[in-house]
C-alpha cells in the first residue's frame, strides 16, 4: 500500500488546538478525516470544523499529570485507540531575565516544557500497547537560538527539542518522537505584535521566503511527521521557519554601506 495523508479512522489528540497554530493542525487532520481530540483548560466559543467533521474537547488543564491521565484514559476509553498527539500548546507573556517572578518562571515551564512530558507519557501508554503511534512535539526557534525577552520560554523550549529525542530512543520502534520549530508566525493581532504594518513589512522582507509563517505551515508539517511518508523518521527536528532569521550584523554591515 502506497503512503497516504489519509488518516481516516486514526484518533489524534491536539493539545490547545481551537485557537491559532492548534486550530491550523486541527484543521488539517479533521480535513485528512481524523478524529480529533483538542483540550484545554475552558472550552472554546467554538471548535474546529473541516472536511464535514468537528473536533471533540476535553477539559484539562496540561500542566497536572493527574488530570492529563485521566483525560488521556478517557479518550482510551471512548475511541478504542490513540494515533497521534501534537503537543502544541504553550507560550509566555515577555519577561525580563533579572525581574521575572519566580511563579511565573514555574508556570512557563510547566507548560512548555512538563506539560507535554506528562501528554507523551499518558499517549505513550496507549501506543505502546496497541503497537504504533506518532507524537510531534511543537517547539519554537526561541529554544534554538538566543531568547531575550523571553529567557524562561526559550529554556523550555530548548529543553523539549532535548525530550523529543531521547524520547525517541526510549520508546521506539512502536512510536515515533519528532519536534518542529516554528519560526515567526502571523498572528491575529499580527501589527500590534510586530510593531505596526511597517513592521510587518521589514520582518516579512527579512525572511527568505517572503512572509511570516501560517497555522497551515505547520499543520502540513504536522501531517507529515505523523503520516506513513514519515516512517522512518524518529528523533528529529524539522525546521519551519520560512528559511530563517538574518544575522543582525548583516543588517549593520548593510545599512553601514548605504551610509
Amino acid at each position: 500500500m502506497s503512503p497516504s495523508f489519509d488518516f481516516a479512522g486514526r484518533v489524534v489528540v491536539v493539545t490547545g488546538g481551537a485557537k491559532g497554530i492548534g486550530k491550523g493542525i486541527t484543521e488539517a487532520f479533521l480535513a485528512a478525516g481524523a478524529t480529533v481530540v483538542t483540550c484545554g483548560r475552558r472550552p472554546p466559543d467554538s471548535l474546529p470544523v473541516a472536511g464535514g467533521h468537528e473536533a471533540e474537547f476535553v477539559a484539562c488543564d496540561v500542566r497536572d499529570p493527574v488530570a492529563v491521565d485521566a483525560c488521556f484514559d478517557s479518550i482510551a476509553a471512548k475511541h478504542g485507540r490513540l494515533d497521534v498527539l501534537i503537543n502544541n500548546a504553550g507560550g509566555a507573556p515577555p519577561h525580563d531575565a533579572a525581574t521575572v517572578p519566580a511563579r511565573l518562571a514555574e508556570r512557563i515551564v510547566q507548560l512548555n516544557l512538563l506539560a507535554p512530558l506528562y501528554c507523551a507519557q499518558a499517549a505513550n501508554r496507549q501506543m505502546q500497547t496497541q503497537g504504533s503511534g506518532a507524537i510531534v512535539n511543537i517547539s519554537s526557534v526561541a529554544g534554538a537560538r538566543p531568547a531575550p525577552g523571553s529567557a524562561a520560554y526559550g529554556a523550555a523550549k530548548a529543553g523539549l527539542l532535548s525530550l523529543s529525542r531521547s524520547l525517541a530512543m526510549e520508546w521506539g520502534p512502536a512510536v515515533r518522537v519528532n519536534a518542529i520549530i516554528v519560526g515567526l508566525m502571523a498572528a491575529d493581532n499580527l501589527d500590534d505584535f510586530y510593531g505596526g504594518p511597517e513592521g510587518v513589512k521589514r520582518i516579512d522582507a527579512m525572511l527568505p521566503l517572503g512572509r511570516m509563517g501560517k497555522p497551515q505551515d505547520i499543520a502540513a508539517a504536522c501531517l507529515y511527521l505523523a503520516s506513513p511518508f514519515a516512517a522512518y523518521v524518529s528523533g528529529a527536528t524539522l525546521e519551519v521557519h520560512g528559511g530563517g532569521e538574518r544575522p543582525v550584523f548583516q543588517y549593520l554591515v548593510d545599512n553601514a554601506n548605504r551610509n
